[in-house]
Order: structure tokens, then sequence, then C-alpha cells
């Protein structure tokens, strides 16, 4: 059997209907899980999950809050309804906002953090609790560059970020034991509506690029094979881990 073989494993992919996070559940569903990619948009969750049923995977069609502990619940019963387990979650529900940190409202600051943060404790929390009663089951959040290093005039998203790494590291001492593994991507410079307008022909999108030993952006299907090797039996002794799939980004001191 291939390691990365992901047949009858149960997936579900919260932020799941586009950008990242339908990259992920596609390439999910590809390596042969069954695949529920949820988010607020009733349509992109249809028109994702016939998709991912025309690869000859099973899915639902459910939308989610992230803000809403209660919609995660009825997320995480109906999976269970239906399949009876849930294997692998992935956390890809995120936002952004740019403005200098002096004039953020602190409505914007606490909704960024919601989403991207407490969004992500939520769902882990919600699904956590099945996978350590099951005594297995792979948590894969989406951290960002930003995890790492501070972008100007986004200190709300970057708080966000860094608190999902400390995050994912925190849930994996804790449940490493009992069979649950809790990792991280950290996504370089990707182009997906989040971001677009941050960096497609600005001066802080030619910075961005500079800085990228690979000198181009990434292409989100780049992030498909990490996804699949933190969910399945190959990183079965990685736990913990934030793994930087960004052209070189990280790694960058002086490139001119």
């Amino acid at each position: 059997m291939c390691l990365f073989d992901l047949s009858g494993k149960c997936a579900v992919v919260v932020g799941g209907t586009s950008g990242l996070g339908r990259t992920i559940a596609l390439a999910l569903a590809e390596a042969g899980a069954d695949v529920v990619a949820a988010s607020r948009r009733t349509a992109e969750a249809e028109s994702t999950a016939a998709e991912i049923e025309a690869l000859g995977r099973r899915s639902l069609r459910v939308t989610v809050d992230v803000r809403s502990r209660a919609s995660l619940e009825k997320l995480h019963d109906a999976v269970l309804g239906s399949f009876g387990k849930v294997d692998i979650l992935v956390n890809s529900a995120g936002v952004t906002a740019r403005r200098p940190t002096i004039e953020c409202p602190e409505q914007e600051w606490t909704n960024i953090l919601d989403i991207n943060l407490t969004g992500t404790f939520r769902a882990c929390q919600v699904f956590g609790r099945t996978m350590l009663a099951q005594k297995f089951g792979a948590i894969i959040n989406i951290a960002s560059l930003a995890t790492f290093q501070a972008f100007r005039d986004v200190a709300a998203y970057g708080a966000s970020k860094a608190g999902v790494g400390a995050l994912t590291k925190s849930l994996a001492v804790e449940w490493g034991r009992d069979g649950v593994r809790v990792n991280a991507i950290a996504p370089g410079i990707f182009l997906t509506p989040l971001n677009a307008d941050l960096v497609c022909g600005t001066e802080r999108g030619k910075e961005m690029l500079m800085r990228t030993p690979m000198a181009r952006f990434g292409d989100l299907a780049e992030v498909a094979g990490a996804a699949v090797y933190l969910a399945s039996d190959a990183a079965s002794f990685v736990n913990g881990h934030i793994l930087a799939i960004d052209g070189g980004y990280l790694a960058s001191g002086v490139n001119q």
C-alpha cells in the first residue's frame, strides 16, 4: 500500500470551497479520501462537492461559519452521521485587511482574530474530541509567512497567524500521545482572492518577489503534495511541525 494513499479516510476541509482550501480538498480527494469541503457560501459548497464526487469520492453539501461553535458542531455531526468518523481536519478559513495598525478599528482586529485564530481553535476542539476518542487523526492548520515574520500594515493578520503556529504546537504536545497529529502549512506568496489586491502589480508584490529566491509566486497546486503528505501515513511521526512552502522566502537574506 502506498504511504500517501488516503483511501478509506474521511477529511473535512473548513474553508475548503475556494483558494487554497479548495485546492487541498481536491488533492485529498484525488489521493483517495472522501472529503467534505465546507464554507459560508452555499453555491461554492455545492460546486466543490460536485467536483469531489466527480473524482469518485463521497462528499456532503454543507455550510459552516467558524465564528459559530454551533455551526461547527452541526458540520461535525453531519460528517459523523454520514461517515462515522473523521480522519483528517484542515483549517483553511481566513481573512485579512491591510491598514496602518494605529488606524485599525478594534472590531476589525477582533473579527480577524476570531476567524483566523479562534475559528481554528473552535474547529480543533469540536473535531478534536472525536479524534481523541478514536485515538487517531491528522489536523492541518494553515499558518503563514506572517507566523514567522512581520508584514507591514497587517498586524491583526500577523498576530492571528502567529497564534495559529503556537496553537498547532500546543495541540501537538497535548494530543500526540493519543494518536492525533497536529501540523501546519505556511504558504508563501500564492495568488488568491484573499491577497490579490495586495500583491498584484504593487510595490509590496515586487518586494515579495525580490525576497523569494525562486523569483515567482507559487501556484496553488504546489501546496497539494504537502497537504496529502501531512494527512497520510507517510507523515506518521510528524507532529507539531510548520511546513513552509515558500520558494525559499524564509531562508532568504540578500538576493541581489
